[in-house]
């Protein structure tokens, strides 16, 4: 729909009008004419069909707007046309890249990679890239043995902690089972087991904690949870009881607007945050903050 480029730039502070939904809109601006400056449109893509109330939330962010139209679109494999000819993402000691150039790892890197697919994570995005970030630091003072990653999409966290701490147990899951396939696959590229074993990676799909493998497991001395702000808040009563004393848990997927409400969340289960990571309690990639916090010892 169009708006006005007043609208447009008020956007990226618009986050928190959708952050009780599991599953947000993503929205973005488009300037089709640059002759008319101030004349832009709005886009929405959602992953169903949107319900009217829906549609007037989206509304209320263009308030100059007086149509709106709503188009299904063609069944594409989007993930895989947005990442093709990807350039290797560095975080720390990771470096994530496709066959395609697999002649840029350097001595000492610890190489991941993925290709492009039907799953979210790359390492390009800034979530993605904080939590690589985040492992990356923790592996120099920290030794993991039983580990977590929710909403795994490419595997590629799992696969990180894997081979930070290639001792380790790793269980990973998606609510997609398609992201779990793919997950699969990528382990088998990057010759990494799957299964429960030390060094290898079970794959599971499932919604949340309440998986009997996570309750058989629990509690873990490392919980990466590269998720949505709402989905983070609405999972804090169960991921927070998951995470052993003193052990850590890195969150992402949330907007620096989102940043308070899911820390709050956790502090509230009894975490604190953990600073020792460059001094800094989280890391920022832009407006994608990366959270970590620690259960006390005692």
């Amino acid at each position: 729909m169009a708006c006005t480029r007043a609208e447009a730039e008020a956007l990226p502070n618009a986050d928190e009008a959708f952050i009780d939904l599991l599953d947000p809109p993503t929205i973005m601006v488009d300037e089709p004419d640059p002759h008319a400056p101030d004349d832009w449109v709005m886009l929405a893509y959602f992953d169903a069909k949107p319900d009217q109330a829906l549609v007037k939330r989206i509304r209320t962010l263009a308030p100059s707007a007086t149509s709106h139209s709503l188009e299904p679109l063609p069944q594409e494999d989007w993930v895989t046309m947005s990442q093709i000819g990807l350039e290797p993402v560095r975080a720390g000691r990771f470096v994530a890249l496709t066959t395609d150039h697999l002649g840029a790892r350097q001595p000492g890197d610890i190489a991941l990679r993925i290709e492009a697919g039907l799953a979210f994570g790359t390492g390009q995005h800034m979530t993605t890239h904080g939590c690589l970030a985040a492992l990356s630091a923790l592996r120099r003072n920290h030794d993991f043995a039983n580990i977590a990653d929710l909403g795994t999409g490419t595997g590629i966290l799992a696969m990180a902690a894997a081979r930070a701490w290639p001792r380790a147990r790793t269980i990973a899951t998606d609510i997609d089972p398609v992201a779990v396939r793919v997950a699969r696959e990528n382990l088998a590229a990057n010759r990494l087991q799957h299964g429960e074993g030390a060094g290898q990676v079970s794959l599971i799909t499932a919604a949340g904690m309440a998986h009997q493998a996570l309750r058989a497991r629990a509690p873990f001395d490392l919980i990466i949870a590269n998720i949505l702000a709402g989905p983070l808040i609405a999972m804090a009563a169960s991921i927070a009881p998951a995470l052993a004393p003193g052990g850590i848990l890195v969150l992402a997927g949330l907007l620096d607007v989102q940043k308070r409400a899911v820390q709050r969340a956790y502090l509230n289960q009894g975490l604190v945050p953990f600073s020792p990571l460059q001094g800094a309690r989280q890391h920022h990639r832009a407006e994608w903050p990366t959270l970590v916090l620690t259960r006390p010892r005692s």
